[in-house]
């Protein structure tokens, strides 16, 4: 229960986070990248400065939820994020939700419900990963990465942000599972494995790669482009390195038929609620009274 909560309090930081930081980067020209000029301007706009601070809270929050239960189970759960996103968006742009909204953000709480319990992840042991599979799958995710930044900028403006957004969301599902290699060595070895575990340096690194990526997706369009991939590929690095990489588990048979089915609830009310028109305009001078 302690892990559901903490996980929970981390999505609701970051959507806040994001929700300041697009509100603060508007005030910016908008453009392909986060020059040092940009960086400067936006580091003296108090907004965008208050989400930097609350996404800050929003990581520590969720590397306490990875230090208490697996990967497959806290993660799934940030997708949460995105109905969080939704709501705080109201009094930052001056709208209100809808009631196909409400509708959308009650069916991914549920769907995400079902699938966690379908799933009852659990197992799992960063610790017991081989270097080498260590390397392998640290290259397979950065390479998706780049490719997606690549693909990005070879694309129309709307599909520039998205596909940044996804490749900032498996740069996060990424910073993940750093972090839950770190957590694991800090719970089994305390502060002096805490930096003797590679998985540190490896953040020192990702942390701010991260969060350069968000900001360039943030500038490049419409936050509506940009969360969809944000949030749900942050989840599927997660599922994907717990089973394969960490050794999690999950249950299979007649369950796997209930696990697709929520899990393409999840998609279509992650699709519905992006786009909402809350998201799809945030210039509040633009929005019906």
């Amino acid at each position: 229960m302690l892990t559901v909560v903490l996980a929970v309090l981390a999505a609701f930081a970051n959507a806040a986070g994001s929700v300041l930081q697009r509100a603060g980067a508007r005030k910016q020209p908008r453009g392909d990248g986060l020059s040092v000029g940009v960086l400067r301007a936006l580091v003296t706009t108090p907004v965008w400065v208050l989400g930097v601070a609350t996404m800050l809270a929003g990581f520590v929050l969720q590397a306490a939820a990875l230090a208490t239960g697996p990967i497959v189970l806290v993660q799934p759960i940030m997708v949460a994020e995105l109905a969080f996103t939704l709501v705080l968006s109201g009094p930052v742009f001056h709208t209100r939700l809808r009631g196909r909204d409400w509708v959308a953000a009650v069916g991914m709480a549920a769907s995400v419900g079902v699938l966690l319990f379908a799933l009852a992840p659990g197992g799992g042991d960063p610790r017991r990963v081989p270097a080498l599979v260590w390397l392998l799958g640290c290259t397979v995710t950065v390479a998706c990465v780049a490719l997606l930044v690549v693909a990005g900028r070879r694309n129309s403006h709307a599909h520039h942000a998205a596909f940044l957004g996804t490749a900032a969301g498996l740069w996060f599902g990424f910073t993940a599972v750093l972090m839950a290699g770190v957590t694991a060595a800090l719970t089994a070895g305390g502060v002096p494995a805490l930096f003797k575990a590679w998985q540190t340096y490896a953040m020192v690194v990702a942390g701010p790669t991260g969060f350069f990526l968000l900001q360039t997706a943030l500038r490049a369009g419409r936050l509506v482009a940009a969360q969809p991939g944000l949030v749900l590929a942050n989840p599927l690095v997660a599922l994907g390195w717990g089973l394969v990489v960490f050794g999690e588990h999950v249950r299979g048979g007649p369950w796997i038929a209930v696990e697709l089915v929520a899990a393409a609830a999840l998609a279509g009310c992650t699709v519905l609620l992006a786009g909402s028109p809350l998201l799809r305009d945030e210039d509040p001078a633009r929005q019906p009274a």
